[in-house]
């Protein structure tokens, strides 16, 4: 059977298990990686409909800021990966952000993986200054900048939604060039935008506008292929994973790099239980 990663998503919250005691659990058990969501906050004319259908669930609107939760995570173990999955980059100013970033990676010692997307609330969008039918190329311009940023001692950008003039700031982070940058979307056009500029590709497996995620994985191969990059650098992270043995020894069997079982906002008495039947249900037979 081919090696996978296992992670674990959760909205922290002020009623949920703490990023302390969640991410020492993950790493006793054998979890790779912990990846913390985001929104800044849930404007009240909630026009924007949820993508997996129905009231948007109360955790939207009460999840903590996923460097801070990641960093205390980082803080209490020495394999866990940790990673935000998703920031919404196109809510956040580059400087500030590729700070974080590379920060976190300092302090985890090179652990963090960046997960990115632009998001689907077009009024929590607005409410940052970014207009939704741009909200695409200012995440591209947005990861560029970055990059320059965590690349280059006296990094510049010159775009048509981010520019600066040459600067100097520190940290550098960990990992070179730069943490992983995984891109989160549905095929094909979140597929592409992994290809043009990232290192990764996050598809979710419940999400009605994905489709049949397995069958997509050769498709998004193929595309690597042709935009000239080579598939094996461009790892496969689903989200979303069902409980289903069969189902993720097909995912194993596919050559998908990672799942990521999302975790209820709950106190350890609920979440364990969860992790222990996940761990059990990922060991290669």
């Amino acid at each position: 059977m081919r090696a996978m990663d296992v992670g674990a998503a959760l909205f922290f919250t002020d009623y949920s298990i703490g990023p302390v005691e969640l991410a020492q659990a993950l790493e006793q058990r054998g979890f790779e990686s912990l990846w913390a969501p985001e929104h800044s906050h849930i404007p009240l004319s909630r026009q924007s409909p949820f993508p997996q259908g129905g009231e948007l669930p109360k955790k939207y609107y009460d999840v903590m800021d996923p460097f801070v939760t990641l960093a205390a995570a980082a803080a209490v173990t020495t394999r866990l990966r940790v990673a935000t999955g998703i920031c919404l980059v196109v809510q956040r100013d580059p400087i500030q952000t590729a700070k974080q970033v590379a920060t976190l990676d300092q302090v985890s010692g090179g652990r963090f993986l960046f997960g990115i997307g632009a998001g689907w609330n077009a009024e929590e969008m607005a409410d940052h200054g970014t207009a939704f039918e741009s909200r695409f190329a200012v995440m591209r311009e947005r990861v560029e900048a970055m990059k320059a940023i965590w690349t280059q001692s006296k990094p510049a950008y010159d775009g048509r939604h981010v520019t600066f003039p040459p600067m100097m700031t520190w940290p550098k982070p960990v990992q070179k060039p730069h943490p992983p940058v995984i891109v989160g979307g549905a095929f094909p056009y979140g597929a592409r935008r992994a290809i043009a500029y990232g290192d990764g590709w996050v598809p979710h497996a419940r999400r009605p506008a994905y489709g049949d995620v397995l069958g997509l994985l050769l498709e998004f191969r193929k595309m690597a292929t042709e935009a000239g990059r080579d598939p094996a650098t461009l790892p496969i992270t689903i989200f979303g994973v069902p409980e289903d043995r069969d189902l993720i020894a097909r995912y194993r069997e596919a050559g998908v790099a990672r799942l990521v079982f999302n975790l209820p906002p709950a106190k350890a008495g609920e979440v364990l239980p969860i992790l222990d039947r996940c761990a059990s249900l990922t060991r290669p037979s």
